[in-house]
């Protein structure tokens, strides 16, 4: 894709060149990220986001290994309070 270039207006606002808009799949109303980078930015379009990522930012720290014995013991003790009659 060949640089594409966009001016901005009076209030702050530019139009995302054609060739942007459908090398991302953009349409109206979708969603831009923008990242400052040095003296760069880097436009992306936003709502991408890998199974990984997701997990990343549910999970920040790796779970610690476990054994095979721990895993059954976790399995047993959370069945046991699941169905624990009162």
């Amino acid at each position: 894709m060949k640089r594409a270039t966009s001016r901005i207006t009076a209030q702050g606002q530019i139009s995302v060149p054609s060739e942007v808009r459908n090398h991302l799949g953009l349409a109206p109303g979708s969603v831009l990220e923008w990242e400052a980078e040095g003296d760069s930015v880097v436009v992306r379009r936003a709502g991408r986001y890998t199974s990984q990522d997701v997990h990343r930012a549910l999970f920040p720290t790796p779970p610690r290994a476990r054994t095979l014995r721990e895993m059954k013991q976790g399995i047993r003790r959370h069945i046991r309070r699941r169905y624990a009659r009162d």
